[in-house]
């Protein structure tokens, strides 16, 4: 038992694993050739010693070659050739790096599917002779070609062109042989009848509607004479060329708008490069509304749209039928342009109940329109639903149709969706109006009030009023309790104190002196202050002062 458990525990189980890993490693061993270290992202083959004699591959059980980006490969003298398929595996490659070895030729489609290689270097090789077809269709950063023994002919021109266009600092020292197997510097190379070729595409600007059908031609020159081809890159539209050695036209029938926007270009090749004319292909068409949505809430309520359409078309949305005015609060953004495609949103800020029904977008050109209706439903209607049902009774728009129209309405019909802020703000607006008519009610009252106690003041001596007229008519005397009465010798005279007769029986005015307030039946003195209206000593009158006082001059 305790012997089962030996050879079956966990420590048998890590034993396995041991196993496993080392022969995982074996076999990514034996997959990568001698010579050569590989690991998950490189291959890098320096031994001399037996060395390669191939491109380095790996078998399909072992390291990914997809995930490979750098191959470095030195002193391998009997490396000669990079065939066609050698490299169509790393697909990932960035860096290539074969230096000081045999490398005599390399296929012109060697590096057709390696669209990532950036950095070339072929230092100190047996080459005679390089293509630029090699890497047209690169973007090469580095192509280092130092120490190989090229032959001075037409086929290396390009790469002088090459060193001429980059004008760099760190300018490659490459030489060529000549017949007489004399080291020429590549800068001072001159070959015959060995130029770069000219292309020239005979309508610069291209303006059609869709549709409709186009010829383009085009000429090329150069010697050697170039080849002529046409770069139509992903062309929907159906289309066939006709080419020569020095002419050339393409036929573009049934023109669609998706080609609007697109390059076409006539190219010219030879062995020292390449020239190329090309236009813009710019398609007018009737918009076209692809998208529309339901609103969605982010930091606005948005109902997002895509709009195709050349010339741009003008948008216009509608409520319910009804022209939607814009204003800050419910307005069109567009976020978005790819050439003839517009991507925005019809953007509310804080809608409401107000705001839910039917929203109409049409789009509008010199060639046509296109129109398409969503409906929208912000929030539920106050005693009517809770917001999960997106139905509408249509007597909710009537009803608040009539609404818009009473607040000012600026639409040419009834039922359409004010702006957002006057939506916003109604409630509040009809509260204002309310506390507006109360507070002038109060003030109105007060200031007829204080207009009622002015005139009285008026006529009053000392601008008292006469408080019998609320429910203090009888005061008390000296002498006795009877109605009260104000008796002034002089109407209208700078006395604060007007006789006011309350219908009773009032002493003669001679009894007392001209100066006398009667209460009930007594007549008293009244002495005036003579400080009261800021009145001086000379400008009293001399009854005025009291009996017995003395008289001032």
């Amino acid at each position: 038992m305790s012997s089962w458990i030996r050879w079956h525990g966990p420590a048998m189980a890590r034993l396995w694993g041991f196993c496993w890993l080392v022969v995982g490693f074996w076999r990514a061993a034996v997959a990568c050739p001698t010579s050569c270290k590989c690991s998950a992202s490189r291959i890098w083959c320096s031994d001399p010693s037996p060395g390669i004699v191939a491109f380095p591959r790996l078998e399909p059980n072992s390291v990914d070659p997809e995930n490979i980006t750098e191959i470095f490969i030195a002193n391998q003298k009997r490396l000669e050739i990079i065939n066609e398929d050698d490299v169509e595996a790393y697909v990932g490659l960035r860096n290539l790096t074969i230096v000081d070895s045999g490398l005599k030729f390399v296929a012109h489609k060697a590096f057709l599917k390696n669209s990532n290689l950036q950095h070339i270097n072929f230092t100190r090789n047996k080459l005679t002779s390089l293509s630029r077809k090699h890497f047209r269709h690169l973007d090469l950063s580095e192509l280092i070609l130092v120490g190989n023994p090229f032959t001075c002919s037409c086929d290396i021109m390009w790469i002088k062109t090459l060193q001429e266009a980059k004008s760099s600092p760190d300018t490659q020292d490459l030489y060529c042989l000549n017949e007489s197997s004399k080291n020429i510097p590549l800068a001072n190379l001159q070959i015959p009848n060995c130029g770069l070729p000219s292309a020239n595409l005979a309508a610069p600007n291209l303006t059609v509607e869709e549709g409709k059908s186009i010829t383009l031609s085009c000429s090329v020159a150069g010697d050697p004479v170039p080849n002529m081809y046409w770069d139509v890159g992903n062309l929907v539209s159906k289309h066939m060329n006709e080419t020569s050695h020095t002419q050339g036209s393409l036929r573009i029938t049934n023109i669609s708008s998706d080609d609007s926007g697109k390059q076409i270009s006539c190219v010219a090749e030879n062995l020292v490069g390449e020239d190329q004319d090309s236009v813009n292909l710019t398609v007018h068409f009737a918009p076209t509304i692809t998208f529309l949505e339901s609103p969605t809430s982010d930091h606005h309520w948005c109902i997002p749209f895509t709009v195709k359409g050349n010339p741009k078309p003008a948008l216009q949305w509608f409520y319910n039928g009804a022209i939607l005015n814009e204003s800050k609060y419910i307005c069109t953004k567009i976020h978005v342009t790819n050439h003839t495609e517009y991507h925005g949103c019809l953007q509310l800020d804080n809608p409401t109940h107000m705001n839910n029904g039917d929203y109409t977008l049409i789009a509008k050109n010199e060639y046509g329109k296109d129109e398409k209706q969503i409906s929208a439903h912000f929030m539920g209607w106050p005693g009517i639903d809770d917001g999960a049902n997106p139905n509408y009774p249509d007597v909710i728009y009537e009803d608040y149709g009539t609404a818009a129209n009473d607040i000012g309405d600026t639409t040419n019909r009834s039922n359409e969706i004010p702006s957002t802020d006057v939506t916003d703000k109604t409630g509040r607006e009809h509260l204002s109006v309310y506390a507006v008519v109360v507070i002038a009610s109060v003030v109105g009252f007060c200031l007829l009030v204080m207009l009622f106690l002015l005139k009285l003041a008026r006529h009053s001596k000392f601008g008292m009023k006469d408080f019998s007229w609320f429910g203090f008519g009888k005061v008390k005397s000296r002498q006795g309790v009877g109605p009260a009465s104000v008796i002034s010798n002089d109407d209208d005279s700078a006395s604060p104190l007007h006789h006011i007769s309350n219908g009773s029986n009032t002493p003669s005015s001679s009894e007392g002196g001209p100066d006398a307030v009667i209460i009930g039946m007594t007549k008293i003195p009244v002495i005036e202050n003579p400080q009261y209206f800021g009145i001086t000593n000379s400008q009293l009158k001399p009854d005025t002062w009291p009996r017995g006082s003395p008289k001032t001059a």
